[in-house]
């Protein structure tokens, strides 16, 4: 079960990396020399790649966690700059985009699931821990 969990919480990581690794190079024209949504896409893509790669080398509480940090935050991005016409702030562009589209709502989906999975597998492993914790504490019987 716990290779199962690992392996689609780094498919979805995978899936949403790739989505924005497509759609960056449109989205950086709209500012080519600043930060831009395009470079920000890129950032993004690859946070989610070694992440991924993270969780299915690992599998600790400490992957699941950075996963669930790296799907959720994306998950919240694009649902947020899809209701919400948030202005330019600081180095980071306006990036208000209030359609949806198929690459759009797959990324959406993966992160959602990939959030969900590693919210999944971080519960998983901490319960794991705490039930390996006696056996780990206990002390050897004397000869």
């Amino acid at each position: 079960m716990n290779m199962a969990l690992r392996v689609l919480t780094a498919l979805a990581l995978f899936i949403d990396a790739g989505v924005h690794i497509h759609l960056a190079p449109g989205y950086q024209g709209a500012s080519p020399g600043g930060i831009g949504q395009g470079n920000l896409f890129l950032l993004e893509s690859a946070a989610a790649v070694l992440v991924a790669l993270y969780v299915l080398i690992r599998g600790s509480r400490a992957a699941f966690a950075l996963a669930l940090v790296v799907a959720l935050s994306a998950f919240a991005a694009v649902m947020m700059y899809r209701y919400v016409d948030i202005p330019a702030f600081g180095p980071f562009p306006a990036m208000y985009d209030p359609v949806w589209f198929f690459e759009k709502s797959v990324s959406a989906v993966a992160e959602g699931a990939g959030a969900l999975l590693a919210g999944v597998g971080l519960l998983r492993t901490a319960h794991q821990r705490r039930a390996d914790a006696p056996r780990r504490s206990a002390p050897s019987p004397a000869s």
